[in-house]
């Protein structure tokens, strides 16, 4: 496949900036959890780069030659990003076979996806989270590469309709229209509180970015501006979304209610000022431009590598030095990989065609034996990647080891009796004998809220507080839980002590708590578990846990961090979800708290520090 005739663009100042500024910010988000919060938004950016040149490129094209040729353009598509993507898909495969374990898991059906450019709606209709921890997808990543090359696919033929519109002014409506249908099916579709993944993951639903590149493209191919203020404003529009990138999480309702949109706005106006002007020039310094041309390859591989290093080193911590250690072996694979794909696979395809290229290699072989050699030896590594990648599939253990705890505790979970008395004795009741802790609260008193972490500890807490009354569910966010509570007020099912074990899946908010303890009164206690995660929130988490636990007589932390600190074995791959010991340490850490509140002493009244008023 040879290299097809086409309208050649003088180089546009600007795009190649923000490649790099938008996939060190992906970068920096999955190799350093809890770094840049933000780092998501990238992904964003890059929709708008490519609606953007993409559109601008066929413009172009229908204006110099009177028509677009559908097959060239598909075929300069597939030679940009297919040659790049089956090494990835074939190295990374076979490492996982080596490997074995979590990084097996679901691989048929991401390698389906990435065959079929439809890694996000496969993954949508499997109920596969994006933000789900317990199954490390090898290839996770590949969904915005799908979103685009769909885009891709449908593109040129709205351009060509387009062309049938006399009216510039109305072509360009008619896009903003496209972006603003897109970022409203996401308000809608979106539930607060709720897993994001379809929004996110969703074509329909995240297509806005590429649409407000495509409009900005339709609005530039007439005009260009060219007014001083428009640099201006372009700096604050990048200043913008670094600080975006810097501050708005994922967990964040704000991200899918409009933020997303914003990052797409702020980017076109970035875009549009950088254009032929100085900003434009500071963005392609050499090294923001030898990274935005190779941020294809980085962006490829250093998902699945990072998820790799951390299978082939479980024992490390993920979080503070180790984590920093872990992402930077991750990176510097990641980067001589991406430099040596743009080399010797991405360029010469790309610039010579499949065939042509075969065709150089070949002839650098030297004489017919070297290159009989040589071709032999090619054939050789493709039939082994083949074989490697296919027993990768057939090696898939089903679920990984997260997922297997987190099954096993659902199992366990014993359904709460319909009603329950609201106000049980209080724990501690009674007068012990000097020598005897206090009794501490049977599980027909405990009512426990939690996530994933507490679900996988469900069988331990069940044998340690039998009849304990258990609601714990996957990606659980805290802002749930006072819905939770006060549906067991209602009913009459909340018991005297409160079990609360959230934060694994997002920060959460001081109000929350107190809106929890409030809702309960002092006549309830509560006891709230810590959380131990590679996760960028959790400091943050567990600093405003120990606040409310210090800040209220009847509130006790149940320090699982701390406990399970030294511990990492006995958490599955992920080292955030306990197996059956893991689950003892987490039964333990919740055990020394019911200790200290029931050994609470009892709280005085005015009569017994003389204050009541003397009977006459």
């Amino acid at each position: 496949m040879t290299s097809p005739t086409q309208p050649r663009a003088a180089h546009l100042s600007g795009p190649d900036g923000l490649r790099a500024i938008a996939v060190a910010a992906v970068i920096l988000y999955h190799l350093s959890p809890g770094a840049l919060p933000g780092g998501f938004l990238g992904v964003d950016i890059f929709f708008v780069i490519s609606g953007f040149l993409i559109t601008g490129l066929l413009l172009r094209e229908r204006t110099e030659t009177g028509r677009i040729r559908l097959g060239a353009f598909w075929a300069r598509r597939a030679r940009r990003l297919l040659p790049a993507l089956v090494v990835l898909l074939m190295v990374c495969s076979s490492a996982a076979l080596l490997l074995g374990g979590d990084v097996l898991v679901h691989l048929g059906r991401q390698l389906l996806g990435a065959a079929t450019f439809s890694s996000n709606w496969l993954s949508i209709a499997a109920g596969q989270s994006y933000f789900d921890s317990t199954t490390p997808d090898l290839f996770r990543n590949l969904w915005s590469l799908a979103v685009e090359e769909q885009f891709y696919l449908v593109w040129p033929f709205a351009v060509l309709l387009l062309a049938l519109v006399r009216s510039h002014r109305a072509r360009v409506i008619i896009v903003a229209a496209l972006a603003v249908l897109s970022a409203v099916a996401m308000v809608m579709l979106y539930v607060p509180g709720g897993d994001a993944t379809r929004v996110y993951y969703g074509t329909d639903t995240h297509a806005f970015g590429l649409a407000i590149g495509a409009a900005l493209a339709l609005a530039l191919s007439r005009r260009s501006l060219g007014h001083r203020w428009l640099t201006v404003l372009g700096v604050v529009a990048l200043a913008a979304v670094l600080a975006t990138t810097a501050l708005l999480p994922d967990s964040s309702p704000i991200t899918y209610q409009g933020g997303l949109v914003g990052v797409g706005l702020l980017t076109a106006v970035v875009i549009a000022a950088a254009v032929g002007s100085r900003l434009g020039r500071v963005l392609d310094v050499a090294p923001l431009r030898w990274v935005g041309a190779r941020s294809y390859g980085l962006y490829l591989w250093h998902w699945p590598v990072f998820v790799l290093v951390v299978a082939a080193l479980p024992t490390w911590q993920r979080t503070g030095a180790g984590g920093w250690e872990l992402g930077g072996i991750a990176l510097a694979i990641t980067v001589a990989a991406a430099t040596l794909s743009y080399r010797f696979v991405e360029q010469p395809i790309r610039r010579d065609g499949f065939a042509a290229t075969w065709h150089r290699w070949t002839r650098a072989w030297g004489s017919g034996a070297a290159r009989a050699v040589g071709a032999v030896a090619v054939a050789i590594l493709l039939l082994a990647g083949v074989l490697a990648t296919t027993g990768a599939v057939l090696r898939d253990p089903g679920v990984s080891s997260a997922q297997a705890a987190i099954e096993a505790g659902a199992k366990a979970i014993t359904p709460a009796p319909a009603t329950t008395s609201a106000a049980p004795a209080v724990p501690g009741a009674g007068t012990p004998t000097p020598a005897a802790p206090p009794p501490l609260p049977g599980g027909d008193q405990i009512s426990a809220i939690g996530d994933s972490v507490m679900l996988a500890s469900a069988p331990e807490l069940e044998a340690a507080f039998p009849g304990i009354d258990i609601n714990a569910v996957v990606s659980r966010q805290a802002s749930t839980a006072p819905g939770i509570v006060q549906g067991m007020i209602d009913a009459g099912t909340l018991r005297q002590t409160l079990l609360i074990g959230l934060g694994t899946n997002g920060p959460i908010d001081p109000s929350i708590l107190e809106k929890l303890h409030s809702m309960i009164g002092p006549r309830h206690q509560i006891v709230v578990v810590n959380v131990e995660a590679p996760r960028g929130w959790v400091d943050g988490v567990n600093s405003e846990l120990s606040h409310f636990a210090q800040e209220y007589r009847n509130v006790e932390l149940a320090n699982w961090q701390d406990a399970i600190s030294g511990k990492l074995d006995l958490l599955a791959r992920d080292q955030i979800h306990p197996g059956q010991s893991g689950g003892l340490v987490y039964v333990q850490a919740v055990t020394e708290a019911l200790q200290r509140l029931a050994e609470l002493p009892p709280t005085l009244g005015p009569n017994d520090y003389g204050l009541a008023p003397v009977p006459l």
